[in-house]
């Protein structure tokens, strides 16, 4: 999509189509809070048009025949009447309370399961990102978007029923008739009937345009208020409540220096254009908007008067039929308003559904993986070569490669040289540009994809564990197999640390949700890491830098305990350390994107010159 078409002025139809289609999202997303402010706002807005009845005919009784019993009467059911509707209004309000408390969590959600349905290829795209960050921001600044629909919806139930309610009660100013003969009987003409709500109508339409041009400021500004918003979000909130940022913030004191970057770029100040703008034409646009909405009840009276004064009805009725007016003529005026600020918020909106509409173009295959008790699955990369989406440049190019069944793989290499890329393409995030890469023999775009997914285990060199038990880190599930669990975690090397836990399995990770939480080092979040890698039991298990975050002892533990921690799977070791490699069957050396070499150990080393003998002299340097 286009700047400009992310930006220009929608069409009524445009506005009104995709409005519609966000409703029809919250009618999905929250049917009971649009069912419960429904009917709140039908009694809501029907108790003031029955006291403004039952007023005008008690003042009719008053100023007529004053019959006792029935001033009674209306009096009496005046009362009830405006206790059943309020009461009834009190009732759906709170229902409607109770619910619309999860309207900012249900908009999270959407976006959250959107996101977790994408291709990763498409989740990984930058453009991506800038479409979610532009919603984010955009909501932050003012709500605009999704959530201004269903506030706009919400807001506008209310002014339909007192537009409703406004013409059941006035209807009949046009039909009671001035006497004949009367010097005002020209107030009986059609035509008069016509030009007062001819004259209703342009104030009523006058006023939110007024209105609209005010909002239309805000609308303007919502750059500059998103770009504070984010300064504001970081200096102000994110930099200080990361744990990760707490040291450097203190060592360097850069507290001091947050201040007066958020204040450089504080958008919303006195001297602000926004302020400007509200001092000036944004104050004048309200104030215009208010004095046409006001001239609405003068022109009702004028209207009503003088038909009551020549006798069309009693004195009664002057106070419903001026009510009635003012609130219906406030009604279309408002619902005006909200109509001018639904079409602006259909720029938001565009943004909105052009992430909703993200295509998955991955094929998703449909073979069945086998599930061998054997784990007998061979993985063969041939001439595959790849380039990132909107690169120029080969990540990879024309790589083979065939992994046998129980095989210790090493893939090292200078950064930058594929081999991150590689085990992306070997999990399927992306597929090759060039190319293909097979199990068993079949090209694996034709299995099924979440099948296929579930034969790998990976430790990513960034991997996240949640504030949540230790138990449910590893089995990635609230319920598991505790047994196995603590089986994985004893294999990675955990076991003391698991047993000196208080609570064990149970016990949290962080202190985010569970002040008893423990911090785990660096280096226990990797093991844990590997025991999560372990307790899903997949035939292929890639591990990249799993030894990062250890100290030496830890990391000469693993290596001693390679064997046991993989037994019968196929692993794909990714490592800085060259030392590290001994243990594996084989080295494959990447460098700008291809394999340059391919061997043991012993035998890399021994090819002068090459790629292997570099990174090992100047690793080896260190330790000599």
């Amino acid at each position: 999509m286009s700047k400009q078409s992310k930006t220009e002025q929608p069409s009524a139809k445009e506005a009104l189509r995709l409005n519609w289609r966000a409703a029809k999202i919250w009618w999905e997303l929250m049917p009971k809070v649009l069912i419960y402010k429904a009917w709140g706002a039908f009694f809501e807005a029907s108790a003031p048009y029955l006291s403004l009845w039952f007023s005008a005919q008690l003042l009719g009784e008053v100023a007529g025949a004053r019959r006792m019993d029935r001033m009674i009467l209306l009096a009496v059911l005046a009362a009830l009447s405006g206790a059943v509707f309020m009461g009834a209004a009190a009732v759906f309000r709170r229902l409607y309370n109770a619910e619309d408390m999860m309207d900012s969590t249900s908009f999270w959600f959407l976006l959250a399961r959107k996101m977790q349905s994408m291709d990763f290829a498409r989740l990984d795209d930058p453009k991506t990102k800038e479409l979610y960050d532009r919603i984010v921001q955009v909501d932050n600044f003012a709500s605009w978007g999704l959530r201004r629909t269903l506030g706009d919806i919400e807001n506008g139930l209310p002014i339909v029923f007192r537009i409703l309610g406004g013409v059941i009660l006035s209807v009949t100013l046009f039909t009671q008739r001035v006497p004949e003969g009367s010097a005002l009987a020209w107030l009986n003409s059609p035509l008069m009937g016509l030009g007062f709500g001819a004259a209703l109508l342009a104030a009523a339409l006058l006023a939110p345009l007024f209105f609209s041009k005010a909002e239309a400021y805000f609308a303007r500004y919502s750059d500059m208020g998103t770009a504070s918003n984010r300064f504001f979000s970081f200096f102000g909130y994110i930099a200080f409540k990361e744990r990760s940022r707490a040291l450097d913030i203190r060592t360097y004191a850069q507290d001091g220096f947050f201040g007066p970057q958020y204040l450089s770029n504080n958008t919303f100040d006195e001297s602000s254009q926004i302020a400007r703008w509200c001092r000036g034409p944004i104050g004048l646009d309200i104030a215009a908007g208010t004095a046409v909405t006001r001239s609405i009840t003068g022109i009702a009276y004028v209207y009503v008067c003088l038909k009551a004064w020549a006798g069309a009805f009693g004195v009664g009725q002057i106070a419903q039929y001026v009510g009635a007016i003012t609130s219906l003529a406030g009604g279309v005026s408002e619902l005006l308003r909200s109509l001018a600020i639904l079409r602006t918020n259909t720029v938001y909106l565009r943004t909105v559904f052009e992430f909703l509409d993200l295509t998955n173009d991955m094929y998703q295959g449909s073979l069945t993986t086998e599930k061998r008790s054997d784990r007998e699955y061979d993985v063969e990369f041939r001439h595959v070569s790849f380039r990132y989406p909107g690169s120029g440049n080969w990540a990879l190019k024309d790589v083979n490669l065939k992994f046998k069944v129980g095989e210790r793989l090493a893939v090292v290499g200078p950064n930058g040289s594929g081999k991150t890329t590689m085990i992306k393409l070997l999990c399927r995030m992306y597929d090759p540009t060039e190319g293909e890469i097979l199990l068993n023999g079949i090209n694996i775009r034709k299995y099924d994809y979440d099948q296929y997914l579930a034969i790998f285990s990976v430790v990513f060199q960034d991997f996240q564990l949640l504030s949540q038990p230790l138990g449910e880190n590893v089995a990635g599930a609230m319920e598991y197999d505790r047994k196995r669990a603590r089986n994985a975690l004893e294999t990675a090397g955990l076991a003391g640390r698991l047993e000196s836990l208080p609570q064990g399995l149970d016990t949290y990770l962080y202190r985010d949700f569970d002040t008893s939480g423990v911090e785990v080092s660096g280096g226990e979040a990797q093991k844990i890491a590997i025991a999560r890698a372990l307790y899903k039991d997949a035939p292929f298990i890639v591990l990249d830098e799993p030894t990062a975050a250890l100290d030496p002892i830890a990391e000469a533990e693993v290596y001693a305990g390679f064997d046991t921690l993989i037994e019968d799977r196929t692993a794909i070791y990714i490592s800085h350390r060259l030392s590290s490699c001994k243990f594996c069957d084989r080295i494959a050396v990447f460098e700008n994107g291809s394999i340059v070499q391919s061997g043991t150990h012993d035998g890399l080393l021994a090819e002068a010159g090459g790629t292997y003998e570099r990174l090992w002299e100047a690793q080896a340097q260190y330790y000599t």
